[in-house]
């Protein structure tokens, strides 16, 4: 038994981060202090007006950890990564955990790249972004490739110079083949140093170009590469009128501002790069309702940029927030340069943070009646099915599914969704060890026996191990186990269920005779269920996302053994000929189709193996 008095009077008066847990060890709220001692027993006085939603945490709470620091800045550091990582209940929590995209030169290469990356690594690269749209950063890489001819392969140059032929890009003219070394480096690094400045905003010298090849293509009478020259010119117009001057300063900064309700707040954040406002993007907060507006812009502020791998030289809030000189300082140092963190009350600075608040409330105005029908949709409709089962609480499902092709590589499927929408990195595949043949209940008995079986032994072996609210691949059970089908799927269910001595309740999605979804088959008893409600809309999206997921497993094991059998019966052709084969003709029907001579070009293949297959396939056509 945890006894508060004694516990509370152990606190240290040093800084570090405190934990608050429920009677089943759940993490309810994180928080850092400057002074463990005072901060943690504030919690625990009467009658100082911290709201409901505070008071209602703390009566929940049933025990307290500590971890000290060295100091406040660490204190904040380490209550960012466990906020994080276990997404407390009563944490003003960011709901958007998202990686916005850059493109990366990789200017530390003999022959540079132009890439799109997710992340920002401390290389010999050089990095724009970040954006908000990763179709727009695509579009921008094709056409830099298509203006500068620079290549896109990865092969390593100039070490693979000269020993493959050049690829499709060089023989539509969009790369000059580096690899082949038509292209001096001088002339390529050139090419590169263009499209560094077409990236830092300076479009004029490409749009002359461009303007004059199509000029003289057209004197010419060359319609056809004057219309090249003319789409790549309104794709760079297109561009740049896109990058819209928010100062003169050439900076990067972030203008930050929220709007709120009762319920939650929006952030919005304008991103500025070397001056020009390069998009935006809006955020989530949720559990906001003990927070006043400058607490929520620190909460977002703490837990966004120890996310983001791009943190700018200024960030222009709304509000002053607590925790500044502490943050400009943590700021800093993930940066490597100064941060400044400013409220603007005058002048054209004011007035963009002031554009930032009114966009947050447009878009949480706009957004109450999507939220409220995404709601429906999906927590709504978790809920609509656990009061047609009778079944007090659902969040997670699991549905599973066999595919074969008369019996030909069985396979099974586990898909999983937590809160009415799929979670598909908990998603699991299955290959059949014991059935061959087309015996599905057999395959789903095999299936579930091995699903919760490692779920059984990773529990085993977290408990031996002292490890808690840890989970593995499989600890972590169903509240409802979902089966493609009706009373003998069920009973199968049941039947591995009861073996193993576990209790989850269990139905089935019993279909018509047309293969829709007519019900679900619950406690021996088929319910109807209405067809035009979301839950029934729910139910139809797990079977058909359970049956994809299996069908999907089955062809690619089916594609990946067809193309072994064949392969594997010419002689002399062992698996590095084999793979190199089929990374370079894509396909059984281009190496059928290929000449010996073609073969013979691969550096893997000599001429006698190039023969080999060559009548291999003609003497199988006959």
């Amino acid at each position: 038994m945890f006894n508060f008095e004694e516990e509370l009077k152990k606190l240290p008066r040093n800084p570090g981060v405190y934990i608050m847990r429920d009677d089943k060890d759940v993490i309810l709220y994180v928080g850092k202090a400057i002074n463990l001692h005072n901060r943690v027993r504030s919690y625990f006085r009467e009658n100082i007006g911290r709201g409901p939603m505070i008071d209602k945490m703390v009566s929940l709470i049933a025990r307290f950890e500590y971890i000290v620091t060295d100091s406040e800045l660490e204190a904040l550091v380490l209550e960012n990564n466990l906020i994080k990582e276990h997404s407390p209940k009563y944490n003003t929590l960011l709901k958007d955990d998202k990686t916005y995209p850059y493109i990366k030169v990789t200017l530390g290469e003999a022959y540079p790249r132009i890439l799109f990356s997710r992340m920002m690594k401390k290389d010999k690269s050089k990095y724009f972004g970040p954006y908000t749209s990763a179709a727009a950063v695509k579009d921008t890489i094709e056409l830099l490739n298509k203006l500068y001819h620079l290549r896109t392969c990865n092969r390593s140059l100039p070490r693979d110079i000269g020993q493959e032929r050049p690829c499709l890009n060089y023989h539509i003219k969009q790369c000059d083949a580096p690899c082949q070394a038509y292209v001096s480096q001088e002339q390529y690094r050139d090419q590169v140093s263009r499209a560094l400045e077409f990236l830092n905003g300076n479009y004029g010298r490409i749009l002359n170009e461009l303007e004059a090849k199509m000029r003289a293509a057209a004197e010419e009478l060359d319609f056809e590469s004057a219309a090249g020259y003319r789409d790549l010119y309104n794709s760079v117009k297109q561009v740049s009128q896109k990058q819209k001057i928010t100062d003169s300063t050439g900076e990067d900064k972030d203008i930050i501002a929220l709007y709120r309700d009762e319920r939650e707040a929006v952030v919005q954040v304008f991103f500025v790069r070397d001056g020009k406002l390069i998009g935006r993007e809006h955020y989530y907060m949720t559990h906001v309702s003990s927070e006043n507006k400058a607490e929520i812009l620190e909460n977002f502020v703490k837990q966004f940029y120890a996310g983001t791998p791009f943190i700018p030289r200024e960030l222009m809030l709304q509000y002053e927030i607590g925790d500044r000189e502490l943050i400009e300082k943590w700021l800093t140092e993930r940066r490597g340069g100064r941060v400044y963190i400013r409220v603007p009350k005058i002048g054209a600075k004011e007035k963009l943070v002031e554009l930032a608040a009114q966009n947050a409330r447009h878009i949480l105005e706009q957004d109450r009646e999507r939220l409220k029908r995404e709601e429906g949709r999906t927590i709504g409709a978790v809920k609509e099915i656990a009061g047609l089962l009778g079944l007090e609480h659902i969040e997670r499902m699991e549905a599973f599914d066999i595919s074969n092709i008369n019996g030909f590589e069985n396979v099974g499927s586990m898909i999983v969704f937590e809160k009415g929408k799929p979670k598909p990195s908990d998603y699991r595949k299955f290959r059949i060890k014991t059935v061959s043949g087309p015996d599905d209940y057999a395959c789903m008995k095999e299936v579930l026996a091995r699903r919760f079986r490692h779920g059984l032994e990773e529990e085993k072996e977290l408990e031996e191990k002292e490890l808690d609210r840890v989970y593995g691949k499989f600890t972590r059970f169903p509240d409802l186990l979902m089966m493609d089908g009706g009373r003998g799927q069920v009973n199968i269910a049941l039947s591995v269920l009861k073996e193993l001595q576990i209790a989850i309740p269990v139905c089935g999605m019993v279909k018509d005779d047309n293969h829709r979804t007519r019900g679900l088959y619950f406690n021996n008893v088929e319910l109807p269920i209405d067809t035009r409600s979301e839950g029934f809309k729910l139910i139809t999206r797990v079977q058909d996302e359970a049956h994809r997921f299996a069908v999907e497993y089955h062809r690619s094991l089916r594609s990946k053994a067809q193309v072994k059998s064949v392969l594997d019966e010419i002689p002399g052709v062992g698996p590095a000929r084999r793979k190199a084969l089929m990374r370079h003709f894509k396909s059984i029907e281009e190496i059928k189709a290929a000449e010996v001579e073609e073969l013979a070009a691969l550096p893997e293949i000599n001429r006698r193996a190039a023969e080999e297959i060559y009548a291999f396939f003609r003497k199988k056509a006959n």
